[in-house]
């Protein structure tokens, strides 16, 4: 189930339940933050969360780590009344 919240005056946040915001799989720019925060995290020194088999590279071993579904990470999608919905990216891939 997918909620969506809505900043408000005092920071109370409001809850619509299902509604999505964007389409139901992750896009390509989502694809690419994710990769790209998960290469950065694991060449600053982060545990790795599968086997590298041979792996150097770090954008080598977070695309290896989201092929397997294995990033325990949210997506935050926002639309321009600053309303905002947070999704598992488990519930994303395909």
């Amino acid at each position: 189930m997918f909620t969506m919240s809505k900043k408000n005056k005092g920071d109370q946040n409001e809850t619509n339940q299902n509604v999505l915001i964007g389409p139901p799989k992750l896009t390509r720019f989502e694809r690419a933050r994710i990769i790209g925060a998960r290469a950065l995290q694991i060449s600053m020194g982060a545990p790795l969360l599968i086997e590298t088999e041979g792996l150097t590279d770090p954008i080598d071993i977070a695309l290896k780590e989201l092929d397997e579904r294995i990033l325990p990470m949210t997506i935050r999608r926002r639309l321009p009344d600053e309303s905002y919905q947070d999704i598992p990216l488990d519930w994303l891939l395909n």
